[in-house]
């Protein structure tokens, strides 16, 4: 520091040599201040003084610099967010298609058998079958019924379908509780993935709190020092 005679001093990063009463001692000038000017500065340190108007500067600068961060903080966040979904493979998809390509031609009839057995459609032809069979074979002026009473001919149509038919039906629930075990676990891996990635974000949103937190106070103590040098000049 170069310090004039009477009430004056040369200000080290200007040069300018201005009174006393405009200066700050290094001492009083710390925190992340400080640290803006040691760094254009490297020879600035205890001893000196620094006028108002460099340490307004400084102040600027460092407010720039803290606004600049915190944009930096919030997209560098968001940025971590998109690259973690872009790195994995979207888990949400439809596994109706896929799973229909997965199945063999026996198992798409064995699907389809059963979706017409549990119909109205069958329902209604397969009664209306019994119906016109037991009527032409019960008419009492057809002297040689195919199938007379008590229609043996029919019991066994109905057991050989019965026995068809139930084994086909077992296979459709089966491919049925196959797509529910698959629907179910990819319904299990979306759900673990969001909560990982719900957490990730907590996590997140925590240390942004915190930066912001941390800043938003460094902030508030330089503008109280500015508060404090402006009370200071209206008392004089």
């Amino acid at each position: 520091m170069k310090k004039d005679p009477g009430s004056t001093f040369t200000c080290p990063i200007c040069d300018a040599i201005k009174p006393i009463t405009e200066g700050r001692p290094a001492e009083m000038v710390g925190g992340p201040i400080g640290d803006i000017i040691r760094r254009e500065h490297a020879d600035w340190g205890a001893g000196h003084i620094i006028c108002l108007s460099c340490l307004s500067r400084f102040r600027n600068k460092y407010l720039q610099e803290a606004i600049e961060a915190q944009r930096g903080e919030l997209s560098a966040v968001e940025k971590s967010v998109l690259d973690s979904l872009a790195e994995q493979e979207v888990l949400a998809r439809n596994i109706n298609p896929e799973f229909e390509r997965a199945l063999t031609v026996g198992e798409q009839v064995a699907d389809k058998v059963s979706s017409f057995g549990g119909s109205w459609r069958f329902i209604i032809i397969f009664g209306s079958v019994l119906v016109i069979w037991i009527t032409v074979n019960s008419i009492f002026l057809l002297l040689r019924p195919f199938d007379p009473f008590p229609f043996i001919l029919l019991n066994l149509v109905l057991s050989c379908l019965a026995a068809v038919q139930a084994p086909i039906i077992m296979m459709s629930q089966n491919r049925q509780e196959a797509k529910d075990r698959l629907r179910a676990e990819h319904d299990y891996q979306v759900n673990l993935k969001a909560e990982i990635e719900i957490r990730q974000l907590h996590t997140k949103i925590d240390q942004l709190m915190n930066h912001s937190w941390q800043r938003l106070l460094e902030i508030q103590r330089v503008q109280i020092d500015l508060m404090e040098e402006l009370a200071a000049v209206k008392k004089r």
